[in-house]
């Protein structure tokens, strides 16, 4: 399933979501221009699990673990992974936004983050390659979503062979069937050694997904 658009209108212009997505995109094209500097720069800026696991047990905790945390959100590996995080964000978070308003968004967004990329780490701590992009983020923004909005209609790509169908279904439905096959994909993971080989972090994606379900309701409850 490929969520095109949803039916569900907002009451003001998503200008923190507009920015993520513009930020995104700059630091990516950033990232093309790079030529063989791009392997030291997504050491430097993603998330190595090892680096911050061998930080937390030496208790030093360096300004550039935490930076990372934080600038690995919107960092991408190719086309296809910036544009897909991109879509799913441009159709589910100018809502979510609207919800929380432009600054808790914000914050709630990073927050989610992080949660993902803790998550990431916890499934994963030996590994030394650099984990990057706005997947986590983007999977909390999805869980707030469907928790407001689990009725909103959303178009909907289905690919079906050769065949493309589109239609429109309950954000439940799409959104549901997003976070079982993550959490698929992620058992399945944990039945090879993941350490050092890259890959989809699935584990991010739920923990992202877990922590907008979770903290969408004091961002919502105090707005």
């Amino acid at each position: 399933m490929i969520p095109l658009k949803d039916r569900n209108p907002t009451r003001r212009v998503p200008f923190v979501n507009i920015a993520i997505i513009i930020l995104n995109v700059a630091v990516f094209l950033y990232q093309v221009s790079l030529g063989r500097g791009l392997e030291g720069f997504l050491y430097k800026f993603g998330v190595v699990p090892d680096a911050v696991v061998t930080s937390f047990n030496a208790f030093h905790i360096s300004p550039t673990i935490i930076f990372s945390v934080f600038s690995s959100m919107f960092l991408h590996g190719g086309w296809l992974h910036l544009g897909g995080n991109m879509l799913y964000l441009w159709v589910f978070g100018d809502n979510v936004e609207d919800k929380l308003g432009p600054a808790r968004y914000f914050i709630f967004y990073l927050l989610c983050g992080v949660a993902a990329w803790t998550a990431h780490i916890i499934i994963d701590p030996h590994s030394t390659i650099p984990a990057i992009g706005a997947s986590g983020a983007i999977s909390g923004v999805l869980g707030a979503y469907l928790l407001m909005f689990p009725r909103a209609r959303v178009l909907t790509l289905i690919p079906i062979f050769i065949f493309l169908q589109f239609t429109e279904l309950p954000a439940l439905v799409v959104l549901g069937f997003w976070f079982v096959m993550q959490f698929f994909n992620g058992l399945i993971s944990l039945g090879y050694e993941t350490a050092g080989m890259g890959g989809v972090a699935w584990w991010a994606h739920i923990g992202g997904f877990i922590a907008g379900l979770v903290f969408v309701f004091p961002f919502k409850k105090f707005r």
